[in-house]
C-alpha cells in the first residue's frame, strides 16, 4: 500500500476516535502523556509542505514546524519525542484540527477571522496575494479576461470563495472547478480542462515548477487579497500558542527564517530543482521584525 494510502487510512482511524476538542486536555499534557505529537501536513503544497521521493514530509512551512516539534521536545522533556505525520486536504484540515487528530498543523492556510472561531492560528509566516497561473499564449492578462471561460481554484480556499463572488457579482458565466488539492488542479490546468488557476501567486509558482514544461506558465493578475498564512491549533490552549508562537518568532527574529527562505524560493528544490525565484517581499520583511497572527480580512 501506497504511503499517501496508509497515512489516510491512519487519520481515518485516529479521526473515528479522537475526542471532541472541548473535552480533550491541554496540547502539552496530552503529548507529553502519550510521547507523540500529531502533524498536519500537506502532500503536494510545493514547497511549503509535501512529500519527496523518500516519502518524507519536506519543505518551507515543514522547516519551520521542525523548530516547534523541537520547542515541544525541550518543554515536555522528551528529546526522543515520536511524531506521526498525518496528511490533510483542504476540505478536512480545520476538522481533523478541532477534534484532536491533529495537534498542529503545518500546511498552508490562510488566517481569517471565520476561521478564528473554529481554531487558532499562530503568528503570521508567509504573506501571499491571489492571482492567475495561465499559459503565456492564453491571452488571459487579468480576472477580467476569464468571463465564459473554465477556470480551476481549489476546494474550500480563500481564493474559491473570491472567485465565485466575482462571478456572481459580475456575471462573468465563468464554469469553475474546485479541486480536491494542488496537485488535481495543476493537473486540471495542464490538461487544457481549464484556461486558468487561481490561487495564492507563491502556490501558483509551485505549481508552475511541477509543470513538464515551466517556461511556458506565467502568473499574471491584480491581487484580489492578500493572504496571511498561519498554522493551526486548537482553540482554548494558550500554553500550546505561546510555545509555537515563540519558537517561530525566536526563528524570525535570529534571521534563521531568511536561510530558509532562501533555501525553499531562491535556490533549486525537489522534485524537479527548480528555482522558484521568489524573493521575500517587503511584506514579509515586516512582517518577521514584527511577528503577529493578525488577519488580513
Amino acid at each position: 500500500m501506497k504511503y499517501a494510502s496508509l497515512l489516510a487510512l491512519a487519520a481515518f482511524a485516529i479521526f473515528s476516535q479522537a475526542v471532541p476538542a472541548q473535552d480533550a486536555q491541554p496540547t502539552l499534557a496530552k503529548v507529553q502523556s502519550v510521547n507523540l505529537i500529531a502533524i498536519g501536513h500537506r502532500e503536494t503544497s510545493v514547497p511549503f509542505s509535501y512529500v519527496d521521493a523518500n516519502n518524507q514530509v519536506i519543505g518551507f512551512s515543514q522547516d519551520l514546524c521542525n523548530k516547534i516539534i523541537d520547542a515541544v521536545k525541550a518543554k515536555t522533556g522528551h528529546p526522543d519525542l515520536r511524531v506521526r505525520f498525518i496528511p490533510v486536504t483542504s476540505q478536512n484540515r480545520i476538522p481533523l484540527v478541532q477534534n484532536g487528530t491533529v495537534d498542529l498543523e503545518c500546511g498552508v492556510i490562510t488566517n481569517l477571522t471565520s476561521r478564528q472561531n473554529q481554531v487558532t492560528f499562530s503568528d503570521t509566516f508567509f504573506v501571499a496575494t491571489t492571482r492567475l497561473l495561465t499559459r503565456k499564449d492564453s491571452r488571459i492578462k487579468d480576472f477580467s479576461d476569464l468571463a465564459g471561460k473554465t477556470v480551476v481554484t481549489n476546494q474550500g480556499t480563500t481564493s474559491e470563495r473570491l472567485l465565485r463572488k466575482m462571478n456572481e457579482e459580475k456575471k462573468m458565466n465563468m464554469q469553475i472547478i474546485s479541486a480536491k488539492d494542488y496537485g488535481e488542479g495543476r493537473v486540471t490546468l495542464e490538461t487544457g480542462r481549464a484556461v486558468a488557476y487561481m490561487m495564492d501567486d507563491v502556490l501558483l509558482a509551485g505549481a508552475r515548477s511541477l509543470t513538464a514544461q515551466p517556461a511556458d506558465w506565467v502568473i499574471v493578475g491584480t491581487p484580489q487579497s492578500s493572504e496571511a498564512y498561519g498554522f493551526m491549533l486548537r482553540k482554548n490552549d494558550p500554553e500550546f500558542k505561546k510555545l509555537v508562537d515563540d519558537a517561530m518568532t525566536a526563528a524570525m527574529k535570529s534571521g534563521e527564517i531568511k536561510t530558509m527562505y532562501d533555501k525553499w524560493f531562491m535556490k533549486p528544490v525537489p522534485p524537479k530543482n527548480i528555482n522558484f525565484d521568489f524573493p521575500m517581499s517587503d511584506a514579509m520583511h515586516k512582517l518577521y521584525a514584527s511577528p503577529n497572527d493578525k488577519a488580513f480580512d
